[in-house]
Formats: C-alpha cells, sequence, structure tokens
C-alpha cells in the first residue's frame, strides 16, 4: 500500500510506505482503522442538506440529524434521528427563536455526547437564521470537541429576501458558532445570486443545500477514498485544528487547458470574495478526475493555487480517480489561515449580481459541481 502526501509544493512533506501483508505479522504492526467521519444536519436546513447527501450516495461517512420539529425528523433521509428538548419543545420545533433551538440542545447534552464518543471528524451542516439550526449548532459543535473531534462547521446564511431579523440572527449564531468549531465555512446564500438569478425559488435553496453537499465531499473523499494521492487524516487535521474561518472554492475544467480552468474558477469561485484567498496559510485541496488524469494536471492544478496562498503555507493535496470524471478535472479548495484569526466578522453588504441562467442538478453519483457553477464558468 503506497500512502504520500504530495510532494509538490510548500511546506509539504513526501511520506511512502511499502507494507506488504505478510510483514504486517512478522513486524507486529496494527492495521489502521479508518477514520470515523459523522455528518450531523442540524435543524431543517441542515436536515435539507444531509438528504442531498445521502441521495448523491456520498460514501464514507455516517449522517445523523437534529431537529425540534418531530414530524421534519420523520421526512429525514437519514435512519439516524435525534429529536432535541422533547421536554421544552414536545416535539413542535423552536418557532424561529434560537433561544429555544440553544436550550433544546442543552436538555439533550447528554444524549449528542453518548452520541459523538469516539467519532473522529464532526460536520456541523446547519441553514442559520432560524431557530433550532441557529441555537442549536453551537452546543452540538462544543459537545463534539469535547468528545476529541476535529469539528467543521458548514453553514449557510440566509438570502436577503428572508428578512433582516433572520439575517441578524444568522450573524448572532455564526459568531457563537464559530468559537466552538476548528474550522468554520461560511456560504452567503447572496453569493449564489451571480449564478441562479432566475432560477426557480426551490433551485436556489437545492443549490445552497449542493454547496453544503460539495464542501464535506472535498474534505471527506480525500480522506475516505484511495486514490493516487492517499491523505491521512492526520494530514487534515493538522490544517484544520484551530483553523478558524475558511473559505470554500469549487471549480470544474475539461478539455486541453482542464487543470488550469478548474483551479482558477476554484479560487475565483463566486462563493469567494476577491482576492480573499490571498494569503492563506492552511490549504486542502481536493484534485479527481477520471482514468485520463494525468500527472501534469495534478501539478497544474495544484500550482495555479500555490501562486496565490501564502508562499510558506501548510498544503494539503488529495487526488481521486473517479471514471465517472471522464475528460474533466474538478477541484474543491478550503483555505484556511487568514490574518485576523479564527473569529467570524459578518459581511457588511451584499453585492447585486447580473442574471444568469442555471439549473441546480446533482447526477446520481455525487461527483459533480453543482451546475449553477458549471453553468458560469462556461459563460465566463
Amino acid at each position: 500500500m503506497l500512502r504520500s502526501t504530495t510532494g509538490m509544493g510548500p511546506s509539504m512533506e513526501m511520506a511512502a510506505e511499502g507494507l506488504s501483508a505478510s510483514s504486517n505479522g512478522a513486524s507486529g504492526i496494527v492495521p489502521s482503522q479508518s477514520a470515523r467521519i459523522e455528518v450531523i444536519g442540524v435543524g431543517g436546513g441542515g436536515s435539507n442538506a444531509v438528504n442531498r447527501m445521502i441521495a448523491s450516495d456520498l460514501q464514507g461517512v455516517g449522517y445523523r440529524v437534529l431537529n425540534t420539529d418531530a414530524q421534519a425528523l420523520l421526512q429525514s433521509a437519514s435512519k439516524q434521528r435525534v429529536q432535541l428538548g422533547q421536554k421544552l419543545t414536545r416535539g413542535l420545533g423552536a418557532g424561529g427563536n434560537p433561544a429555544i433551538g440553544q436550550k433544546a440542545a442543552e436538555e439533550s447534552r447528554s444524549d449528542l455526547a453518548q452520541t459523538l464518543q469516539g467519532t473522529d471528524l464532526v460536520f456541523i451542516a446547519a441553514g442559520m437564521g432560524g431557530g433550532t439550526g441557529t441555537g442549536a449548532a453551537p452546543v452540538v459543535a462544543e459537545v463534539a470537541k469535547e468528545c476529541g473531534a476535529l469539528t467543521v462547521g458548514i453553514v449557510t446564511k440566509p438570502f436577503a429576501f428572508e428578512g433582516r431579523r433572520r439575517m441578524r440572527q444568522a450573524e448572532e449564531g455564526i459568531a457563537r458558532l464559530s468559537e466552538h468549531v476548528d474550522t468554520l465555512i461560511v456560504i452567503p446564500n447572496d453569493r449564489l445570486r451571480e449564478a441562479i438569478a432566475g432560477a426557480p425559488l426551490q433551485d436556489a435553496f437545492r443549490a445552497a443545500d449542493d454547496v453544503l453537499r460539495m464542501g464535506v465531499k472535498g474534505i471527506s473523499d480525500i480522506i475516505t477514498k484511495p486514490g493516487l494521492v492517499n491523505v491521512d487524516f492526520a494530514d487534515v487535521r493538522s490544517v484544520m485544528t484551530d483553523a478558524g474561518t475558511a473559505l470554500l472554492g469549487l471549480g470544474v475544467g475539461s478539455g486541453r487547458s482542464r487543470a488550469t480552468e478548474a483551479a482558477q474558477a476554484a479560487i475565483s469561485s463566486p462563493l469567494l470574495e476577491a482576492a480573499r484567498i490571498d494569503g492563506a496559510k492552511g490549504c486542502v485541496i481536493n484534485i479527481s478526475g477520471g482514468k485520463d488524469m494525468t500527472l501534469e494536471d495534478m501539478t497544474t492544478a495544484s500550482e495555479v493555487i500555490y501562486d496565490v496562498v501564502d508562499p510558506e503555507a501548510n498544503i494539503i493535496v488529495g487526488a481521486v480517480v473517479d471514471e465517472r470524471l471522464e475528460g474533466e478535472i474538478h477541484v474543491t479548495v478550503i483555505a484556511t489561515g487568514f490574518e485576523g484569526g479564527g473569529s467570524y466578522r459578518p459581511e457588511r453588504s451584499i453585492a447585486s449580481y447580473a442574471s444568469t441562467n442555471a439549473s441546480s442538478d446533482t447526477d446520481q453519483s455525487g461527483a459533480a459541481i453543482p451546475s449553477f457553477l458549471l453553468n458560469r464558468q462556461r459563460e465566463s
């Protein structure tokens, strides 16, 4: 078995082990266990995101949904469901009040701790601004960290049309969440408007779910899937522990310049503010392609990203071969370690975006970058 981190780029190591099955017994080496990865959808938005992940057949992770609304739990595709605050809310929800969501999670704190024992990596997915997701997610994160798990929050902020109160609650909830996670990825839904303006409302919310899915997939795949360049859980932990606010970029390319196209799209994703990836001191990069993906593809894509991050950045690159991606290169970038540290700073303005036509498809394999990002790249 060959396992390595890439030897390309700053502050990166090349490590390889050639351990045959016969040598394990002779040397007394204990076979490694797979990292236990859990995706926890908190509240209605988080549960919807988990449903999308399950439908896309995202492999190598466990799913769990938490909610104060008993009816919503019954509709979840996840088999692992936890009703928060049974005594407090009686299964009727939090009524859009984050304080109720927080108290409900506190009521169920011991159950959460028991559930999360032994988990290595916890993703907390939530749509911020409502009652349960906003109030309960910080409590879930706190419990996960107490259990020793690397804890990653990946949440959305409301669309502007959802109202000022919901936006204010989201900002306050995200600030609290940032105090209890190792890494926090915030997806402002209004940034998606550049690619989904004019699309049906249902597609707009589905696009937000897709981005949460791709954020989880980008990190989990390089840990759980064997590839050209395998990445240990310890590698990912080294970049994401106590990393604070992170940025997520997604890109896809095809044709002769597919690697450059995919990497440039990822670092200029509509989910990123202009040039904000510059100077990142930590970076997890997932490069995926079909059997025709070459070493040159991987090198080219990586170098595009190296050029914009800190010269001494700790960079972890995973390369995964997926037969369904023949002729394409997909790049996911999670950038961390920015000046100003880990505290979440809310955006003060929302830009207006031009309209483009887009749908929000996910192929059944779950391999595809969300189509609204593909359309944006093809039009640029």
